[in-house]
């Protein structure tokens, strides 16, 4: 009889736990977040199109014509590097000057199958290995930002000096390429001496569809100037490390899938947070969620906005639309959908006062970031830390950017008098300097 019983109770448990797999959707991921407004949202169609471009062979006769009026200017890209010139070290990329919006713009592509050198980039995770900036951080995307950045510093540094250092930085990258430009910003952000001093504010990162790829503390603490755009179901951003899941789940999804989900539901949260290996989807995430459950056409798309700690995408969601989700086509469209909804929303006449007001959203904003990195402190997350500049809500500063605003000043003067380009060594330097610091773990 016992045993009866204890087999009625574990065919309950499983059933209880394969309905509620299977009915997890991605919208149920940000049901609680806040929607976005127009006016943070509105660049996300414009930089999908510039990191669609990365793809296209001739910006004249493009493959994939734009949906709306983010056609661009191919007398706006300063340069364009192809696998043959990264030679397997980077993603292709392009760096875009947008005098329109007053941008300079390095786009990155994401994944390509064909392509070994991704394959490589991708799996040389080793966790554990070096304890990065006071976090852990995808080590194969770390070495190609620093690749990158030995390249095109310099490039970049004199475009924006040339137009008086009033254009933003802003770099954005795609799946892979979403890693890349994460890093890259982490980068910049901590070494803005060696850009002509650009202001942190003036620094972004659109990440879309990212891959995972910065410890959670690390995800927090740059919200500020990382944002990813996720749309609703995709995988990528929901897959654990490591990160050898993404390509067998790209070659027998459903069985892999459901073992992830498996793996992983039954890892408690609070376990999950212990660990300061484990990477997540980067900044403050945009979620563009326009499916619900048991419904099988699209609705109108919405955005919802958030700084999470827990339950940061930590399900994968079992949906045939889980690899669709992450085209950077589709997310563009979507995007597009969700931004004009947005801006109709804001210019409709208001007959009863919103539930939360414009100004009060824009206060939020700041806000919403000081609430994670208390509520990171609070889960005892490794390595989350409250300095007192963040508690003023000031730029946040690290220990690490003061040593190098100390050391490194005397070597810029010698290089500007020697009008020499850095060696590929100083970037190596300055990222040793953030790998394996003691100082990053007090």
């Amino acid at each position: 009889m016992s045993v009866c019983c204890v087999s009625c109770f574990v065919c309950v448990g499983c059933l209880r736990w394969g309905y509620k797999r299977c009915t997890h959707t991605g919208a149920d991921d940000s049901a609680t977040w806040t929607q976005a407004t127009a006016e943070e949202f509105e660049p996300v169609p414009h930089l999908c199109r510039i990191a669609l471009a990365v793809y296209e062979e001739n910006l004249h006769h493009p493959k994939f014509p734009p949906p709306g009026g983010y056609k661009l200017n191919p007398d706006f890209v300063f340069k364009r590097v192809t696998y043959e010139q990264t030679l397997g070290h980077a993603p292709p990329y392009i760096i875009y000057v947008d005098h329109n919006r007053r941008e300079i713009v390095t786009a990155i592509r994401g994944l390509n199958l064909k392509k070994e050198s991704d394959y490589k980039m991708l799996l040389d995770n080793k966790l554990g290995k070096h304890m990065f900036d006071g976090g852990y951080v995808h080590h194969g995307l770390l070495k190609s930002a620093v690749w990158l950045l030995n390249a095109e510093s310099e490039n970049l540094k004199s475009l924006w000096l040339e137009n008086g250092g009033s254009y933003k930085m802003v770099f954005v990258g795609h799946s892979l390429g979403a890693g890349v430009a994460t890093l890259l910003t982490v980068l910049v952000v901590n070494h803005r001496e060696m850009f002509g001093g650009i202001p942190r504010e003036m620094v972004r990162c659109y990440a879309i569809a990212p891959t995972r790829c910065l410890s959670l503390n690390l995800a927090v603490k740059y919200a500020d100037v990382i944002y990813s755009i996720v749309l609703q179901d995709d995988f990528l951003p929901r897959t654990p490390t490591p990160l050898e899941d993404i390509f067998e789940s790209i070659f027998c999804l459903p069985c892999l899938l459901t073992m992830v989900c498996l793996r992983d539901t039954f890892i408690p949260e609070d376990k999950k947070f212990r660990d300061p290996r484990r990477l997540y989807a980067p900044g403050r995430l945009y979620h563009i969620v326009e499916r619900k459950f048991f419904r099988c056409n699209t609705y109108p798309p919405e955005v919802r906005t958030a700084i999470p700690v827990d339950g940061r995408f930590e399900h994968i969601v079992l949906s045939c639309n889980a690899t669709s989700d992450h085209a950077i086509i589709s997310i563009e469209r979507e995007a597009e959908k969700a931004l004009q909804l947005l801006k109709e929303m804001s210019s409709e006449p208001v007959t009863t006062p919103p539930k939360v007001q414009k100004f009060d959203r824009l206060q939020s904003i700041e806000k919403e970031h000081k609430d994670a990195l208390e509520r990171a402190v609070s889960l005892k997350i490794p390595h989350a830390v409250m300095k007192p500049e963040d508690e003023e809500m000031q730029p946040l500063t690290n220990k690490t950017e003061e040593c190098c605003n100390q050391d490194e000043p005397s070597k810029h003067e010698g290089e500007d008098s020697n009008n020499t380009k850095p060696s590929r060594a100083n970037w190596n330097e300055l990222v040793k300097k953030l790998l394996s610091d003691p100082i990053r773990g007090t």
